[in-house]
């Protein structure tokens, strides 16, 4: 039997990639855009949470979109619209126009996340798809690995704007690619009947369009108490991960006296640590546990509580004034989160009632997401009043807490939530 499933899901893992390679050229490019546009910590925050705005608030709208006219179509414009905002970025002649730039780099990426989520239900059974999500969720982490120093000697070398010009080109690659290339399973000349068949028997959903209207589906899964488990989870999680994601580069170059090129470097190290940990443990570890028959609920939660603990290793860096330390906390940090990512991106394919795992997928990403704006901000001020990292790094573990606590008393299973419509039937039938 072939395995033309996996080639959608690396077509998938290398648009993660392109994705957070326009998302850190931010970062990476920021201490040149300081002097540029003399900005205070506070204002870099605003600079760094821009993209957020409209990537997070597009969450919610994207999700049904999704469920109600495809993958394919939803993406292929996506691709368009961020390569155009990377350009924009590299051109713009002034600070408004790059934050409006960064503001629709946020409307084009809104709909990757979910886009892959459903598409991986659609195209990979149910016993792989631990090792699916982990294999395009930790390009999130490798794209910084390798993107941080990429970029880091692009903008030394040619600028900011030479980095920004670099990612719309590699953007512009990637969109022809991917029109070429996906397609829904029933629809997909390239798929063999073997192959098909085995999809769908291992418990793929359907690609067809969701029943109900959009807010009656988002306002049902907002009744169901593992929908909030693992939404203020995932949000506790996303303050962490934007926080790094936005500022290390920045921390190691400010608080730890480094060059650009330096700190993109030493920016990488957490991020391999990261890349490593999700594929191995969050997805390949994960199946495996399962398959050789432990209960799914009993090992996602276990991932989910031990890798936001060792989250906690940021109270370590909050103390510590050496560079080596402070990325060793960091990558223990980091190497424990992104386990749970994996595990908590996989919980919507499994959960979502048919048809939904866009709407489902969305609300996560929006909670997620939502730290986007809230991390990068907080942090800069915090930064701006104290001249240290230090609060900004214990806050980051308050939120973990709090995601701990409710992966451990609030989610209570993995079973899949029954439609609004079977849901209706079901007690109507009682009532009769």
């Amino acid at each position: 039997m072939k395995k033309h499933r996996w080639t959608i899901v690396l077509l998938i893992a290398i648009g993660v990639i392109v994705n957070y390679f326009d998302r850190i050229n931010m970062s990476i490019a920021l201490p040149l855009l300081q002097q540029e546009f003399d900005l205070t910590a506070g204002q870099m925050g605003i600079f760094l949470s821009a993209f957020a705005w409209s990537y997070a608030l597009l969450q919610l709208p994207v999700g049904p979109l999704l469920d109600k006219i495809g993958v394919k179509w939803v993406t292929r414009v996506a691709t368009v619209i961020w390569t155009v905002a990377c350009l924009l970025t590299a051109v713009a002649n002034g600070w408004g126009l790059i934050i409006l730039s960064r503001v629709l780099l946020g409307i084009g990426e809104a709909p990757f996340f979910p886009s892959a989520a459903k598409a991986v239900s659609h195209w990979v059974p149910r016993n792989e798809r631990g090792r699916a999500i982990a294999a395009y969720d930790s390009q999130s982490k490798l794209s910084n690995a390798i993107g941080a120093p990429i970029l880091a000697l692009i903008v030394t070398e040619w600028g900011w704007r030479g980095g920004f010009l670099a990612t719309a080109i590699l953007s512009l690659v990637y969109a022809i690619v991917f029109w070429v290339w996906y397609r829904e399973p029933h629809e997909d000349k390239r798929l063999t009947k073997e192959e098909y068949q085995y999809i769908t028997e291992g418990g793929s959903q359907s690609s067809k369009e969701s029943t109900g209207s959009a807010m009656k589906n988002l306002r049902y899964l907002l009744t169901k108490r593992k929908v909030w488990a693992v939404f203020i989870g995932f949000a506790a999680y996303g303050y962490s991960w934007f926080l790094f994601l936005t500022w290390l580069p920045g921390y190691l170059a400010t608080e730890m006296g480094m060059s650009i090129l330096k700190s993109g470097w030493y920016s990488a190290i957490p991020w391999i640590v990261g890349t490593i940990t999700e594929l191995v443990i969050g997805g390949w570890l994960v199946d495996r546990l399962i398959n050789k028959g432990y209960n799914r609920t009993r090992v996602c939660k276990v991932f989910l509580v031990t890798g936001m603990i060792f989250g906690l290793s940021i109270i370590g860096a909050a103390f510590t004034h050496s560079a080596n330390m402070a990325v060793f906390w960091i990558s223990m940090a980091l190497g424990g989160l992104v386990v749970t990512s994996a595990v908590a991106y996989s919980i919507p394919t499994f959960i979502a009632p048919k048809g939904s795992v866009g709407t489902l997928t969305g609300l996560l990403t929006f909670g997620n997401n939502s730290m986007a704006i809230i991390a990068p901000i907080t942090t800069g001020f915090i930064v701006q009043a104290t001249g240290s990292f230090m609060y900004a790094f214990l806050l980051a573990a308050a939120f973990l807490v709090a995601g701990i606590l409710s992966y451990t008393f609030l989610l209570k299973d993995l079973e899949p939530i029954e439609s609004a419509t079977s849901e209706s039937s079901s007690q109507n039938e009682l009532i009769s």
